[in-house]
């Protein structure tokens, strides 16, 4: 197969529309920054809205043209709203906040950052979404193509925002692209404000319960999920998850090509090809003729969930013309990221692993069923209106122990029924040397909260480096 066209967008028409305009950006995260940076490129007029206060704020406001711009944050925050003719939303502002439905009743556009960059850039999108593994399947994927010597812009809503990529391509003219592909994660909460994004070829991974404080019910987020597919077009490609049933009740909805990638079984005759487990071997039949990957045993990711992850990376790279000994070089040496089933450091014969990333129920039951040893548990955090009753079968089954922090404690703690084994600890100091203390030779110590982290930490990542410190720490 060849390497797939890219479809240029106009960005001419773009910054055409928005020369002049008052736009205002909602949240001032690394997305409202990007686009806020984007906006001012484009000629348009912007003023910035955080609820959070001036001095919260200094870092990202240290990154704009302060003269170039209006702020309104802290106590001034609404006024954002009394003019704007389009506004910008970060993925953390929820979309049907109530300014922003009153704008909306004034007739004013409201999208959100993703939006905004997919009408700037020039390169095809290789989209990625699901509940969990976006981050580990987005990474893979860029590796994949950049070893295979292609120019890939990796981001969305890992690390790098997409208006960064779309800024880089105005300012190289808007005709051509200093990328070959957009390797781009997306959330639900991007995805509810798409109009025109266009993924070249979009990935669904896996749609289980998460963020149900946001959403009110589990078919509202299914859906929220599903917009991945609705700008897509028959010379576009939509790869599902066969081992997922609520992904391939998705299957109907898509004008695309329809892929599928699955650790169970082979790829039907509805599908135009996919990749698969065939015995021990990884096979793929995206390019229309199979090809033998390589061993799942060679494959460096740990766990069941991280060889669907790589199924799905591998056929997005075939499909971008990626070279067999390029893709078998990488899926042979990437370790996975940090912060999903990390490996910490091994302490008189116990394990400590990092998989603070799992910040639902349904991610912390694949890291429980990715590891052979006796496990203890540290779980806990801020309830997302998760269902911890699907925690009690794997961590009766794997768990030695239990150790709750947080907000949470007290639910999980109900929801594991007649588990008796469950500790309480006041912070995540205190649960590592309690279990430091306790663990045997051959066990695991696993961090894998099952909850968000913003009662406690700053964010996921925050989370989990205070646990690697910590373990670093005990002598």
């Amino acid at each position: 197969m060849q390497d797939a066209k890219p479809t240029v967008t106009n960005t001419a028409t773009a910054v055409q529309a928005l020369a002049g305009k008052r736009v205002t950006v909602v949240g001032l995260a690394r997305s409202g920054v990007a686009a806020a940076r984007l906006l001012l490129a484009a000629g348009a007029r912007v003023t910035i809205a955080d609820r959070k206060e001036r001095s919260e704020l200094e870092r990202a406001l240290a990154e704009l043209d302060a003269g170039s711009i209006t702020v309104r944050v802290g106590a001034d925050y609404g006024s954002a709203f009394e003019s704007p003719e389009l506004i910008v939303i970060s993925p953390g502002v929820p979309s049907r906040a109530d300014e922003l439905q009153r704008a909306r009743a004034r007739g004013v556009q409201v999208i959100g950052e993703l939006e905004l960059a997919a009408r700037f850039v020039a390169a095809p999108v290789l989209a990625v979404t699901g509940t969990n593994g976006k981050s580990t399947t987005v990474t893979l994927i860029g590796k994949l193509l950049a070893e295979s010597g292609k120019r890939v812009f990796v981001g969305g809503n890992i690390g790098t925002a997409l208006s960064e990529a779309a800024l880089a391509t105005y300012q190289a003219g808007g005709a051509s692209s200093p990328y070959d592909y957009l390797v781009v994660e997306v959330s639900s909460f991007q995805l509810e404000t798409v109009e025109r994004f266009h993924p070249w070829a979009a990935a669904l991974l896996n749609i289980t319960s998460d963020h149900m404080d946001r959403y009110e019910s589990m078919e509202e987020y299914v859906a929220a999920k599903a917009r991945i597919l609705d700008n897509q077009t028959a010379g576009d490609y939509s790869l599902f998850n066969l081992d997922d049933e609520r992904v391939m009740r998705l299957r109907a909805r898509t004008r695309a090509a329809a892929l599928g990638f699955s650790r169970t079984g082979t790829i039907g005759h509805e599908f135009s090809g996919g990749t698969f487990l065939e015995g021990d071997l990884i096979v793929s039949t995206v390019t229309g003729h199979r090809q033998e990957v390589c061993r799942r045993t060679e494959l460096k990711l740990l766990g069941a969930h991280n060889l669907e992850n790589a199924l799905a990376a591998v056929s997005f790279a075939l499909l971008c013309g990626c070279p067999l000994d390029a893709v078998r070089r990488v899926l042979k040496t990437f370790p996975g990221l940090e912060h999903a089933l990390e490996f910490v450091r091994e302490r008189g014969g116990v394990r400590f692993v990092n998989d603070s990333k799992g910040t639902n129920v349904d991610a912390t039951v694949k890291a429980l069923e990715s590891l052979d040893q006796p496990i203890w548990l540290i779980a806990g955090g801020r309830d997302k209106g998760a269902d911890f009753s699907k925690l009690r079968h794997p961590v009766q089954a794997r768990a030695k122990q239990v150790i709750l922090i947080g907000e949470a404690a007290p639910r999980i703690q109900e929801a594991l029924g007649e588990y008796d084994r469950v500790r309480r600890a006041a912070s995540l100091r205190e649960a590592v040397e309690m279990a430091a203390r306790e663990a045997s030779p051959g066990d695991v110590v696993l961090l894998s909260p099952a909850c968000a982290s913003f009662d406690m930490f700053t964010d996921y990542q925050d989370r989990g480096r205070q646990f690697k410190a910590l373990v670093t720490a005990l002598p």
